[in-house]
């Protein structure tokens, strides 16, 4: 059973969203919270697998209680999806940098937001690649006073760092698998060592790390 915690300072979309979960089997909302406060309170209390953060609550927003979450090591099993109204809003890259696994839309469709849940308690990161390429192109170049230094660069091999620099651009396992002409179990073993190596929580701070070390540039002009 997947447990989800519901973070929005709106109860009628928190009402919405707990409509579609808890009608799935394996998946229960365990608690709601309506700032980012009471959020950051309920996940120590009920260390729910997911938490659906809205980014923009009063008090303690979405991306601060994101950063008390994602640094407390005794909820390191937790993984936040950031809600947001717009897909290129400026605090989702920081969210993604502190530990956010991915974002969603509130419109998105039904379907959309449980297979969203689902992956991101599997362990996979929730990102769109063409608008996180947008995003992290926008805001990269930004604030960079919070971003933690970056590993030597021998922390990874060079196949690595290759396997890094495809994850940044937004590649799936087995897409990197055929650009490489490897099996995606070694695909995914690179990738899993290359998180282990570089502290990275999941998928998505490989994204952010690969544009901070500049293995990605934009080149898409959309």
């Amino acid at each position: 059973m997947i447990s989800v915690l519901l973070a929005d300072d709106q109860a009628l979309v928190r009402a919405g969203f707990r409509a579609l979960l808890d009608a799935e089997a394996d998946i229960t909302v365990v608690a709601e919270a309506g700032d980012g406060l009471s959020a950051v309170r309920a996940t120590a209390a009920n260390r729910p697998d997911v938490v659906l953060m809205d980014i923009r609550m009063p008090g303690v927003d979405g991306l601060e209680a994101t950063r008390r979450i994602t640094t407390d090591p005794a909820l390191a099993a937790t993984r936040i999806v950031i809600l947001t109204t717009f897909e290129l809003d400026e605090y989702l890259f920081e969210a993604l940098r502190v530990g956010a696994s991915g974002f969603l839309v509130k419109d998105t469709e039904p379907v959309e937001l449980i297979r969203g849940v689902r992956a991101v308690a599997a362990g996979d990161a929730l990102l769109s690649p063409g608008v996180t390429r947008r995003l992290i192109a926008e805001f990269a170049s930004r604030d960079r006073r919070a971003v933690p230094p970056l590993p030597p660069p021998d922390q990874l091999t060079d196949r690595e760092r290759e396997v890094v620099s495809l994850v940044g651009a937004g590649l799936s396992n087995d897409e990197i698998a055929a650009r490489l002409v490897v099996s995606p179990a070694t695909a995914k073993t690179h990738v899993s060592r290359a998180m282990v190596k570089l502290s990275a929580r999941d998928r998505a701070q490989l994204v952010v790390w690969a544009y901070e070390a500049g293995l990605v540039r934009p080149s898409w002009t959309d």
